[in-house]
């Protein structure tokens, strides 16, 4: 199966790549290839809402997103990684999801497979709620097949995520798959 992780971390070394790196050595592991995109290092511009692509492109605006596209569409799993910012996705990541706009049929009818992989400083038991429903009712939208998620609840810093079951939680996770 082909993955693509899609990173929305601005801290490229923090909490949320550790869980990406260990999703990815189980995913491998099982011989699955897995590509990692940085979002935080894309020109990628938020999406105007124009809807001149009538959901199925071309997009008026010429950024990193068309290329984007051809990756998504060639992959079977979406894995969406992102730091809790505010209870949701962080905003490089959060725009990346909007463009989702101009391929929005093309994505729907692929039925691809979802995970979210997520890291929080806080340990409520409500932290993760907001970005749990966005992520649900995103897969529900784009008729995609849920396949987890890791919320690691208490990852501050990567010395406290490289600490928690959250690693071990990763890992099975792509080597689930």
């Amino acid at each position: 199966m082909k993955i693509i992780v899609l990173f929305g971390s601005p801290n490229e070394n923090g909490s949320t790549k550790l869980l990406v790196n260990e999703f990815e050595r189980g995913a491998t592991e099982v011989g699955h290839s897995v590509e990692i995109f940085d979002c935080t290092k894309a020109n990628i511009h938020a999406c105007t809402g124009c809807v001149s692509c009538g959901y199925e492109g071309p997009c008026v605006q010429n950024d990193d997103m068309q290329g984007l596209k051809t990756r998504i569409l060639s992959a079977d799993m979406i894995v969406f990684a992102t730091p809790l910012y505010y209870y949701g996705f962080s905003a490089q990541l959060k725009a990346t999801i909007d463009r989702f706009c101009f391929f929005n049929s093309s994505l729907t009818r692929k039925r691809m497979k979802s995970a979210l992989l997520s890291v929080a400083w806080n340990t409520d038991d409500w932290t993760f709620d907001v970005l749990e429903n966005h992520y649900k009712t995103l897969v529900r939208y784009l008729q995609m097949q849920d396949q987890g998620m890791v919320l690691g609840k208490g990852c501050g810093t990567p010395g406290m995520t490289s600490r928690s079951m959250y690693m071990q939680d990763a890992y099975d996770l792509g080597k689930s798959l």
